[in-house]
């Protein structure tokens, strides 16, 4: 059984919005401690130039993109465009390849 490209990037779309839910604290501390002093800011900092955290923070924005591409295709099926199998599959695929894009765009201008 092969999932077709609408249903895998609603399950995609799932998922991004778990990511961001889970984390939102992380990303709320983070610049909580940036904003509380000099100090802070250079803490902030201090964690941000850890490789790991900016690879987490990568993924966070890949998952924001994903859901904001995949949120706008939904909005538009609401509305009655994309319904069609072809149309739905087309429109998934599109992206999907735009969230790629995106993706990349974030890890170009992290490193």
């Amino acid at each position: 059984m092969k999932f077709p490209p609408s249903a895998i990037a609603s399950i995609l779309h799932r998922v991004s919005g778990v990511i961001m839910l889970v984390t939102v604290g992380f990303l709320v501390w983070l610049f909580a401690i940036s904003l509380s002093s000099p100090e802070g800011f250079a803490q902030a900092q201090q964690v941000f130039a850890n490789p790991v955290v900016k690879f987490v923070v990568w993924g966070i924005l890949t998952a924001f993109g994903y859901h904001l591409l995949a949120g706008l295709r939904h909005i538009m099926m609401d509305l009655g465009y994309w319904e069609e199998r072809e149309s739905g599959n087309l429109s998934a695929n599109i992206s999907i390849a735009l969230a790629i894009v995106l993706s990349v765009l974030a890890g170009v201008w992290l490193w």
